[in-house]
Parts: C-alpha cells; sequence; structure tokens
C-alpha cells in the first residue's frame, strides 16, 4: 500500500507542477502582451503627434521667417504637392510659379512626389482653359 501511496503523491505533485508551470506561462504571456498593446498605443501616439505636426508646418510655413516667398502669394493644396508659390501675383504680374513641398523632421518626398518633381523639372506642365457651354 506504501507504494501505491508514493505513486499517489507522485502523480499529485507532477499535476500540481504542470498546472502552476501552466498558469505562469500565461500569467507571462498576458503581462508580455498588455506591454505590448502599451508600446503600441505610445508609438501610434507619438507617430500622430508627428503627423498632426507637419500638417500644421504645411500649412504655416509661408509664414516662418526663412520662407523664401510672400505668403500672400503661396496657396495651399495639400496633396500632392503642399503649396503652389505665385510669385508675383502681389503685383498682378505673375512671373513664375513654383511648387513647394513641406517637410519636417527627416520625412523624405514621396513616390507620388518625386513624380511630380521630375516631371516639372523635365517641363512637362502645361496650362489649360477648360471651358463649358
Amino acid at each position: 500500500m506504501r507504494d501505491g501511496s508514493v505513486v499517489l503523491i507522485v502523480v499529485i505533485v507532477t499535476i500540481v507542477v504542470f498546472v502552476v508551470a501552466f498558469m505562469m506561462g500565461a500569467l507571462t504571456v498576458a503581462v508580455r502582451l498588455k506591454q505590448g498593446i502599451r508600446d503600441a498605443r505610445r508609438d501610434t501616439a507619438k507617430r500622430q503627434r508627428a503627423v498632426v505636426g507637419g500638417q500644421v508646418s504645411e500649412q504655416l510655413a509661408p509664414f516662418f521667417p526663412d520662407f523664401p516667398y510672400r505668403p500672400s502669394e503661396a496657396r495651399f493644396i495639400g496633396k500632392p504637392v503642399d503649396l503652389v508659390v505665385f510669385v508675383g501675383m502681389d503685383a498682378r504680374r505673375i512671373e513664375k510659379v513654383v511648387f513647394v513641398e513641406v517637410k519636417t523632421g527627416t520625412s523624405t518626398l514621396s513616390a507620388q512626389e518625386r513624380h511630380l518633381r521630375d516631371a516639372i523639372e523635365q517641363g512637362r506642365v502645361e496650362f489649360l482653359t477648360y471651358s463649358r457651354p
């Protein structure tokens, strides 16, 4: 009977060890998941602040002291380019049209912005008068 009691104790201890190990593993996974969610939320908030800051900079750029053109001659478009400046518009004689893409921090031109830049630099720009009857 002693052998049966020892086997029973060993089985019970083994089951308890497995249950405790399983619960600790589940708890560890839950803690890591919670931390991952917290980190993802922080990263999302940080990115959103950067986007909003960039959008504000795009709209306010003509009013910064180092902006090379008159703010009154700049028009905000947003996409695919931030601003179009009509140099000379205040004097009622437009001499040049300048497309301006505002960047902040380490941001760079997107593929679409690069294509637009290339089209302008290569002279693939037209003026169209569209009239409807």
